[in-house]
């Protein structure tokens, strides 16, 4: 028997805007925009990708190829009576765009 390594599941694609110094400010997902809580801690920390599970190679000088990064910050729809819900996103080596990876 053969072991291969999981299929990653797809996590659904969000825009995030950003403020100057780089901290989220709004979250675009699900045809909404969330507005994220500037007075509420937020988490930024990064991971490393597991590059021997998915096989992943580059040219030398491509860059950095196993940094993940995430932001964690609670944000809420701009109508009064929106509860805050917590966000945790996600970013894979070189992309551009941003994942989410739990919404709670």
């Amino acid at each position: 028997m053969t072991l291969a390594p999981e299929r990653r599941q797809t996590l659904p694609d969000v825009n995030v805007r950003f403020s100057p110094d780089g901290t989220p400010l709004a979250i675009r997902h699900d045809g909404r925009i969330w507005m994220v809580d500037p007075d509420v801690h937020t988490a930024h920390w990064f991971t490393r990708d597991a590059w021997w599970e998915t096989r992943t190679r580059a040219a030398v000088g491509t860059g950095d190829m196993v940094s993940v990064e995430h932001w964690q910050v609670q944000a809420k729809l701009p109508s009064a009576s929106a509860e805050l819900r917590t966000f945790t996103l996600r970013r894979e080596p070189l992309a551009t765009g941003w994942q989410l990876e739990a919404l709670s």
